[in-house]
């Protein structure tokens, strides 16, 4: 950020004495940074990475000196995705403040060497550190956390060879007093479990792969031997998250084992994020008999084979909820209405609520529904106002089509939930229920793509004013364009097709072939994505399987009016055989002067001197990832962008390229750019061989999990989990 921030310090005076601000009288009314209080300078001073408020700003004049030593910037030091952060920087960063730091989040920094991390030993007041994606032995940890004595809140990950054994009796120690624990799995182990016998807080994340990279089968029962007592007694929120794969089950199940012999009495958050099925078993039901007797939830999400046809919920007790999450669940809308929400009783307490999914939670009790049937808006409209404060709502990867009648739409419901910062919606569920009357059909663009049968198709916005301009934009009456309306303050975005699904999966080979669109999706196109444009506090937008974008107008709206946009996630835009919005995306992105993530999946897309060109006047880009069967690439244009974007770090790109072809331009742009930018991290690959799990699987997790795989983010996990 300091490189944004920069011109503000650009005027500050160098002098010898260094006391005084600046003069200023090239300004007429006298004045200059320095003049503001401190408390703004303050304010200035925290969007300042770490290192150069330390190492660089620091040392501008004395005030400043002064101001970027107080312990409201260096009792917290984030240095997670500050990918400037050299190994230097970050041992001079300890040398300098290390005793003052009292929160250190270096997640993602995996550029780092096993040697800089252990300076974190460095910093003895530490009382919470994240040290996810380092690089950590368990001989490291055992020597860092041995003079950690105040530590209380620790993130790390469990890698192949960890041994617990290796653990001092001061590490063992000080894991005793850690009450926050968040523990990433890529082995079979416990990890530090066992010896933190105070936990509160645990969160598990199980990346394991089936194999090992030589092919051997990995199973849970290496954990056999290994101390299998976790401590749960004062255990308050237990979260476990698992990635793809029959060994993280395995895994999972040994953990919860001790839970279901006791169930901690003080328990209030139980989530199990499972992709597919997970089978219960005897002491998953034990576990969920007990916590139905014994314990009062304020959060919960289950693995959807646990619920499904269960009186579950029923017996359940919640108090002041502020997190549910159903996805994937076949639960109907009568069973969320009575078991959930009470017959409507007051939930206001409810902030994130995921329902991803669940083709079936705003119909009636009937699961005989069909894609085609129209929702219930008797059921949305009592979630709604039960519901009132909700600050983020999942309704992805379901057809939820409203019914005609005034005030009866879908979107319409939903404008009553002014609070909203984030939103996910399957595309289908924003069409008009009808053709509306009171709009005129536009007239057609001259490179417009017809479509099957000859059927004519409206075109939204041409071009799009200024949003500077006086005159008044004329306000369009689709139910879509008043949602936005009345939600202004929307920070996050998701439009996903009902049928989207990546050609991208988790460790498994690329998806050759995607099924068709929701027919109500061809209702909605450019003049929709338009309307996106009215909302300026937006940072981050997903639009994924929009057939009916004929020439991506909408998305030049948004760059122009959507200035503190941050993530664009672009996906199946238009016609399948053909890119029909590049024109309007480079136009788009020479406004885009914070979007700092771009991720493009489109077949036959031409990653060629003109989108790169465009992409180049993206300042602030950091994350370039580009997936698109049978798509292209020219290397001398990639080449070039690299170097004109100075603070990117992540270029993946899997097109139909040949191997030798993409390994050609991963080497030129890692012989280029990787002693520069220490966090470089460049994977060009060809989509559709049969390498690519492989290749995926060095990915930092955190550029995985982020950027490279498709996924819907909106109510993902509780608010505020961890860091």
């Amino acid at each position: 950020m300091s490189w944004v921030l920069a011109p503000l310090f650009r005027f500050l005076d160098t002098s010898n004495d260094g006391d005084a601000p600046p003069a200023a009288a090239s300004m007429a009314d006298g004045a200059h940074l320095l003049g503001f209080s401190d408390e703004i300078l303050l304010h200035i001073l925290s969007h300042i990475p770490s290192t150069d408020l330390v190492l660089n700003v620091r040392r501008t004049c004395r005030k400043l000196a002064v101001l970027c030593l107080d312990k409201s910037l260096i009792h917290t030091v984030l240095l997670q995705k500050d990918y400037e952060a050299s190994e230097d920087k970050v041992k001079q960063l300890v040398r300098e403040i290390g005793r003052e730091i009292q929160q250190l989040n270096m997640a993602g920094c995996y550029w780092l060497s096993g040697s800089t991390i252990e300076h974190v030993a460095r910093c003895r007041g530490l009382v919470k550190v994240n040290l996810s994606g380092c690089r950590l032995t368990s001989l490291r940890l055992s020597k860092m956390l041995s003079v950690l004595q105040h530590l209380r809140s620790l993130a790390i990950d469990v890698s192949p060879g960890f041994d617990a054994s290796q653990l001092s009796g001061e590490c063992k120690a000080t894991l005793s007093r850690v009450r926050e624990l968040k523990q990433t799995l890529y082995t079979p182990s416990y990890g530090v479990v066992p010896c933190c016998t105070s936990l509160e807080k645990l969160l598990l994340y199980f990346e394991i792969l089936d194999r090992t990279r030589e092919g051997a089968i990995l199973s849970g029962q290496l954990m056999v031997g290994q101390s299998n007592v976790p401590h749960y007694q004062n255990l308050r929120v237990f979260y476990a998250r698992l990635a793809p794969g029959y060994i993280n089950q395995e895994v999972v199940r040994l953990y919860l084992a001790v839970l279901s012999d006791r169930t901690p009495e003080n328990l209030h958050a139980f989530l199990i994020s499972v992709p597919g099925s997970f089978a219960e078993s005897g002491a998953t039901k034990n576990l969920l008999d007990s916590m139905a007797r014994n314990v009062v939830l304020d959060a919960l999400q289950l693995p959807k084979s646990w619920l499904n046809g269960s009186s579950l919920l029923q017996h359940m007790r919640f108090n002041n909820p502020f997190y549910f999450s159903f996805s994937r669940c076949t639960l109907s809308g009568g069973h969320l209405i009575q078991r959930v929400v009470n017959g409507g009783k007051d939930l206001r307490s409810l902030a994130s609520l995921n329902l991803s999914g669940c083709v079936h939670c705003l119909s009636p009790d009937s699961l005989l529904r069909k894609a085609e049937d129209d929702i219930d808006s008797g059921i949305l409209e009592t979630l709604v106002a039960a519901c009132c404060n909700l600050r983020h709502l999942n309704l992805s990867a379901a057809h939820h089509h409203s019914s005609e009648g005034p005030g009866r739409h879908l979107c319409q419901l939903l404008a009553r939930l002014r609070h909203l910062r984030s939103l996910s919606l399957p595309v289908c569920s924003v069409a008009d229920s009808a053709p509306r009357a009171d709009r005129a059909p536009a007239q057609p663009a001259m490179h417009a793509v017809p479509r099957g049968f000859g059927k004519k198709v409206r075109i939204g916005v041409q071009s799009c004013p200024s949003p500077f301009s006086s005159q008044a934009v004329p306000q369009p009456s689709s139910v879509f364009w008043s949602l936005l309306k009345n939600v202004p303050f929307l920070e996050r975005l998701e439009l996903i097709g009902s049928n989207f699904s990546s050609a991208m999966p988790r460790n498994e080979p690329a998806i050759r072939n995607s099924l068709p669109p929701c027919s109500r999706a061809q209702n909605v196109g450019d003049s929709e994505v338009a309307a996106i444009g009215q909302l300026a506090f937006l940072r981050h937008l997903t639009l994924a399987q929009l057939p009916s974008i004929l020439t991506g107008s909408g998305l030049v709206s948004i760059g122009l009016q959507c200035q503190q946009l941050q993530s664009l996630s672009l996906a199946n835009l238009g016609m399948m055989g053909k890119v029909v919005y590049m024109s309007a995306l480079s136009d788009m992105l020479k406004h885009c002067k914070q979007l700092k993530d771009l991720r493009l999946e489109q077949p036959y897309f031409s990653a060629n001197a003109q989108f790169f060109q465009a992409l180049s006047q993206c300042s602030a880009l950091q994350r370039l990832c580009l997936v698109s069967r049978s798509g292209t690439l020219q290397p001398e244009a990639v080449l070039a962008f690299m170097a004109r974007c100075l603070h990117v770090v992540v270029c993946h790109m899997f097109t139909g390229e040949s191997l030798t072809t993409c390994k050609s331009l991963q080497q030129s742009l890692l012989r280029s750019f990787q002693a520069e930018r220490p966090a470089l991290n460049v994977v060009i690959f060809p989509l559709l061989h049969e390498g690519l799990t492989d290749v995926i699987r060095d990915v930092p997790m955190v550029h995985l999990d982020e950027i490279t795989l498709f996924k819907s983010r909106v109510a993902e996990e509780p608010p505020n989990l961890w860091w």
